[in-house]
């Protein structure tokens, strides 16, 4: 038994499965996200409000539904660009995919909780923005590990050095987007606009690391 252990924490699979396995999860986890607003609007009805009323009651829910919605469609489209070109999955690089997916199935609880808490609360900010913060990274780290394990792609090199400046990017965006939130309530989730700074932050990414890649040939 123990002699064949190693043989089998090797093995490599097919990626088909795996793939499809990530797009369910992304699928059912940007679903998820409008059923506080589906019960809201239940609970507005029962309480005798009109269209109007329940729109401005759920300004902060709306906003954040649009904003998570719009970010785990981006880190699905990272996600489905690289693994475009990934025809095997080790388990170690399952067990990445399994912590990506997590982070992305945490964002609708954390969507919910900066929704409905007050605006005053700085750690639903911290799980919310936070959790974005941890995806990115997670991409990152999946990113290198394929450098690192060409056995498993036939990913350019240049297409790896360009999302490795994307996740950098995000995640940095994320992080000062975060500071500012908890530092000034009064701005709270508006500090994600910071983000329309992704282009020339990616770019700058993209020259610092281009010396880092260009050794391994394209």
């Amino acid at each position: 038994m123990s002699e064949g252990r190693p043989d089998e924490e090797s093995r490599n699979y097919a990626a088909e499965r795996p793939k499809a396995f990530v797009d369910a999860v992304v699928a059912i986890a940007m679903t998820l996200l409008i059923l506080p607003l589906m019960e809201s609007v239940g609970e507005a009805s029962s309480s005798g409000e009109d269209t109007l009323e329940w729109l401005g009651g759920h300004r902060d829910q709306l906003l954040s539904f649009g904003l998570s919605f719009v970010i785990i469609a981006m880190f699905w489209m990272s996600h489905h660009r690289l693994f475009a070109h990934v025809h095997l999955v080790s388990n170690r690089l399952l067990w990445l995919l399994a912590a990506w997916m997590l982070s992305i199935v945490w964002l609708p609880v954390a969507t919910s909780i900066s929704g409905q808490m007050s605006g005053e609360d700085s750690l639903a900010r911290v799980l919310y923005i936070g959790s974005m913060i941890v995806t990115a990274l997670l991409s990152l780290v999946i990113r290198l590990y394929l450098r690192r394990n060409p056995e498993l792609h036939t990913t350019p090199l240049s297409t790896l050095r360009d999302g490795t400046a994307v996740d950098l990017a995000m995640a940095t965006l994320f992080g000062l987007s975060l500071l500012i939130a908890v530092l000034s309530p009064a701005i709270g989730y508006y500090s994600m606009v910071i983000m329309f700074a992704m282009g020339p932050l990616e770019a700058l990414y993209a020259k610092l690391i281009g010396r880092a890649f260009s050794g391994s040939g394209s």
